[in-house]
């Protein structure tokens, strides 16, 4: 399949995605399936501070900070012990950011995000697209990734993270009911 990538135009957090019940119903799913993983510590639209890096060059305007749907990390950022401190912004990138298609954004848009997340030091990053139930897998250049689809995968492979996640886990809709 060949696509057309058009890497102009600026995003920028600010014209955030507006989120659906497949969008959020599948980033609940990915987030607790590798936050049941005692090697990955999860984090839901974690701010990353991006200052070390202009993202101008990637057609994002906010030149502070990223967030990534989910972050995942093999060593979690340090937390600070003192009550009521929190951090913001964090410096310490994430060795796994995922993105979520929601309907309001377009893919090109979480492509340039891929792109500065690479730029930024990330080692791998997901493409989740609910609507296509499609996962693409990027190892470090936009170039490079692994297609996995629910009719003919049974499971997401990220080799350098890793990670063997059945496909089907991330798009379900229907729960077990427990008695």
């Amino acid at each position: 399949m060949n696509e057309i990538i058009d890497f102009e135009g600026e995003i920028s957090e600010e014209e955030k995605d507006v989120p659906s019940k497949r969008h959020s119903l599948t980033q609940t799913n990915i987030t607790v399936f590798l936050g049941n993983d005692e090697r990955f510590a999860t984090f839901v639209e974690l701010s990353l501070d991006s200052t070390s890096t202009d993202l101008s060059q990637f057609g994002i305007k906010n030149k502070d900070e990223v967030i990534p749907d989910i972050s995942v990390y093999l060593e979690s950022p340090p937390f600070d012990d003192e009550l009521g401190e929190d951090e913001v912004r964090v410096r310490k990138m994430p060795d796994l950011a995922i993105e979520v298609l929601s309907p309001t954004q377009t893919i090109n848009e979480l492509l340039k995000k891929i792109k500065a997340y690479f730029a930024l030091g990330i080692r791998s990053c997901w493409l989740v697209m609910p609507a296509l139930e499609e996962v693409r897998v990027f190892s470090q250049q936009l170039q490079h990734y692994k297609n996995f689809d629910i009719n003919n995968d049974e499971t997401v492979v990220d080799e350098l993270m890793d990670i063997q996640l059945p496909i089907q886990k991330i798009f379900r809709r229907r729960f077990a009911k427990t008695l």
